[in-house]
């Protein structure tokens, strides 16, 4: 076996975010973040309130920009980008799953999961659908297929949400309070459908809880308070 290190898949150096800037009411909420996040990880980020999960979230899937420090995603510096430049990266690189699915209500489940692949610009190929296809059997969906997002629970519609992030197979899969709107019985079903594709893809995973039972069960817990990382610690592994 390698003893290369571990590539990191995502580094912050010294970031900050700061809103109403270059006016008397500028406001910075994100102090000079330091953060690496390697391949095969699966870190919680936790924290109360307010703290600056959700931007710090927005920053590291692109979705924001700093105003100050470096964001390296797969080692490439992202804060000279252009948008098209930004959005090429985060389609090939980053997987969403958010709180509230956002799952397109118009088109069927197969649709949803195929459509990060299409925005990106690829051809729907037989090949892309049984890949689609291979992920909702993974989830416990391909029956489900031909159907509305309607029609399903929301437990079932966020395990659609998770085949849709992991279509492309990216490096980062970004997860905001992915059970925050779940039942314990589903939200243990879709944490561990996370763990199952982080182990099997070597694919990091960042996932934003308040759940501190659900953070316990990740390798890493990183605390965000006020703006600032006050703690990084390894999970002790159960027997």
């Amino acid at each position: 076996m390698s003893d290369a290190p571990t590539p990191d898949v995502l580094r912050l150096q010294q970031l900050r975010k700061s809103y109403q800037v270059g006016t008397p009411l500028q406001t910075e909420v994100l102090h000079g973040i330091d953060f690496r996040l390697q391949r095969g990880e699966f870190t919680a980020l936790v924290g109360p309130s307010g703290s600056g999960k959700t931007t710090l979230l927005n920053l590291i899937g692109l979705l924001d920009t700093p105003t100050d420090g470096e964001l390296f995603l797969l080692g490439r510096p992202t804060r000279a980008l252009d948008d098209t430049a930004r959005t090429a990266l985060r389609g090939g690189s980053i997987g969403f799953v958010f709180q509230f699915h956002h799952l397109i209500q118009a088109f069927g489940v197969l649709d949803n999961v195929l459509m990060p692949a299409l925005v990106q610009g690829a051809r729907r190929t037989r090949e892309l659908e049984r890949r689609a296809l291979d992920l909702l059997q993974a989830v416990g969906l391909a029956a489900h297929a031909g159907k509305r997002p309607a029609e399903l629970s929301g437990g079932q519609q966020q395990r659609v949400a998770i085949a849709r992030a992991l279509l492309t197979r990216p490096p980062l899969v970004l997860a905001d309070e992915p059970t925050g709107n779940l039942d314990t019985h589903s939200a243990d079903d879709v944490f561990a459908l996370l763990r199952r594709f982080n182990r099997e893809f070597g694919c990091a995973v960042l996932v934003v809880t308040h759940d501190p039972r659900l953070a316990q069960r990740c390798d890493r817990i990183v605390d965000l308070v006020d703006g600032r990382l006050v703690g990084d610690r390894r999970v002790a592994e159960t027997p």
